[in-house]
C-alpha cells in the first residue's frame, strides 16, 4: 500500500500538505506516549481522544478538507469531495468531529489500546511498552487519515488552500 507523501508524488503543493500534517502529527503522537506512560487509570484514553479530537481536523485542515472547508466550496466542487470520500471510506474528512466519531476511529486500533492498558502496570518496561504502543496507535491513525486526505484531494481533483501557520503551530 503507497504512503501519503508516494500517493502526492508529481504534485509538490500536495507532497508539502503531506509533511506539514506529518509533523503535527509526530508532535501529537509523542504527546500521546507520553500520558501513555502514566500509570494513571484512563488517563491515557482521554488524552488520546482529546488529542485526535484535534488532531484529525487539524490533519483535514491542511488538505482543505474541515466540514467549514468543504462547506464553502462551490456546489459541484462538494459534491466531487462528498463522492471521493465515500469512494475512499473516510469516517472523518469533512465532518465536524465529535467524541463519538474519535471513538469509532479509535476503535480501529482497539487492540493496541488494550494491550497498552494492561502493559501499564508492568513496572518501567510496561510503561515504556504503553508509551509506544500509544505513540504507534495515534501514528496510525493519523497517517491513515493523512492518506485518506490525499486520495479525496486527488479523486476530487481538489485545489489545496494556503498553508495556515496557526494551524501547524496550535498544541492541543
Amino acid at each position: 500500500m503507497p504512503t501519503a507523501l508516494q500517493l502526492a508524488a508529481g504534485n509538490p503543493q500536495m507532497q508539502e500538505a503531506v509533511r506539514r500534517a506529518r509533523k503535527l502529527l509526530n508532535k501529537r503522537a509523542m504527546m500521546g506516549a507520553a500520558a501513555s506512560a502514566v500509570p494513571v487509570p484512563g488517563l491515557d484514553w482521554l488524552v488520546d481522544a482529546a488529542l485526535l479530537s484535534k488532531l484529525l481536523p487539524a490533519i483535514s485542515a491542511e488538505f482543505g478538507l474541515t466540514a467549514e472547508q468543504v462547506e464553502r466550496l462551490p456546489k459541484h466542487k462538494r459534491e466531487q469531495v462528498q463522492k471521493a470520500v465515500s469512494v475512499v471510506g473516510s469516517m472523518v474528512i469533512g465532518k465536524f468531529i465529535t467524541r463519538e466519531l474519535v471513538i469509532r476511529v479509535a476503535a480501529a486500533v482497539g487492540a493496541r489500546m488494550t494491550a497498552k492498558q494492561a502493559a501499564k502496570y508492568v513496572p518501567l518496561a510496561g510503561q515504556a511498552l504503553a508509551a509506544l504502543i500509544g505513540y504507534t496507535a495515534i501514528r496510525y491513525l493519523g497517517e491513515e487519515h493523512i492518506r485518506d486526505c490525499v486520495l479525496v484531494c486527488k479523486q476530487a481533483d481538489l485545489l489545496l488552500p494556503a498553508p495556515s501557520p496557526t494551524v501547524i503551530s496550535s498544541d492541543a
